[in-house]
């Protein structure tokens, strides 16, 4: 697993700044609370990839995560995180319910809205992330299984529990073709938990209609840099055809013109107001998300944040704008 941080080559004066900054450029965008004073806290994180899904090992002393409301509205890839837990408790909070973790137990949780990680007795967890369109749960079940603790009393969560900790550790499934060949089983295998859960086993068997435009969008995010993405090339990954991609899409209120442009300038607007992005010019910009006019470029940014690309760059430059709002 490939290290991202470890205080203890960190200044302690830095370190909380540090773990923040990791956690939030690799994982996801969270308020964290250390539980001990800088010299003493310690974090240790490895992150790796198996196709779409994030994997996240940490240990740490004692801390309270908490995604709060503001953040849940942020408008990165929606993901659900399965947090498994490896030593100690934990606790898990969001929808008004509380999962207590001991180890082998894992629970769920979704960032799109608010919750709180406690870890009383330090981290000892794997974090594993999937984007919610490639796990296309309904967003009721969803709700329901968030926050529940998921381990001894279900004989699926177990051996899930078993997979998705092999899962975490092993180098060899964390790339090329072995990586491929396990993430559909690995979403499948969530899925069956959630659906045995919650006691709803025809859903849990066969691929969801319902959730089609959810699985469309997420292609649409994780490719929104690709120049030749095309109505014809998304029908084509989901098996439909361009006809019935409109329908769907239609059904949930998106034209899809105007919904990659949308996404497309949040994307250019985030690497402007980044340190790193500063140093691109602006057309280069455009034409990495797509944009490869930049006089049409500048114009849909301006219709669409009633600024232009330079401007909000200087601004963000002078500290006048908060590059998350």
């Amino acid at each position: 697993m490939s290290p991202v941080l470890d205080t203890a080559f960190v200044p302690p004066r830095d370190r909380e700044e540090a773990v923040r900054q990791a956690v939030w450029d690799s994982v996801v965008k969270i308020d964290i609370a250390h539980h001990l004073p800088p010299k003493s806290l310690s974090v240790r994180l490895g992150l790796e990839t198996v196709g779409p899904i994030g994997v996240c090992s940490a240990r740490a002393t004692a801390l309270t995560i908490t995604r709060t409301q503001r953040l849940a509205r942020e408008a990165e890839e929606p993901a659900v995180f399965l947090g498994l837990q490896m030593s100690g408790t934990s606790l898990v909070v969001q929808n008004d319910r509380q999962a207590l973790l001991r180890p082998g137990d894992f629970a769920l949780y979704d960032t799109s809205t608010p919750y709180t990680l406690v870890f009383d007795e330090g981290v000892d967890q794997h974090f594993l992330r999937f984007p919610r369109s490639a796990l296309a749960l309904p967003e009721r079940s969803l709700r329901d299984i968030t926050a529940v603790t998921l381990g001894a009393d279900n004989p699926i969560a177990r051996l899930a529990s078993n997979y998705f900790s092999q899962l975490a550790v092993s180098d060899e499934l964390h790339g090329g073709r072995y990586a491929e060949a396990v993430t559909e089983p690995s979403v499948e295998l969530l899925r069956s938990v959630v659906a045995s859960q919650l006691g709803n086993a025809d859903w849990g068997r066969a691929p969801l209609q319902a959730t089609l435009s959810l699985r469309i969008t997420g292609y649409i995010r994780a490719h929104l840099a690709d120049h030749d993405l095309s109505a014809a090339r998304i029908a084509a990954a989901h098996s439909i055809s361009v006809r019935h991609l409109y329908t769907v899409l239609a059904r949930s209120g998106i034209s899809l013109g105007d919904w990659i442009r949308m996404h497309r300038l949040a994307e250019c607007k985030r690497e402007l107001a980044r340190p790193e992005g500063r140093h691109r010019t602006i057309a280069a910009t455009g034409r990495r998300w797509g944009f490869t006019d930049p006089t049409h470029f500048s114009r849909v940014f301006k219709q669409a944040y009633g600024v232009s690309p330079r401007t909000w760059r200087d601004q963000n430059r002078a500290g006048g704008f908060d590059p998350e709002s």
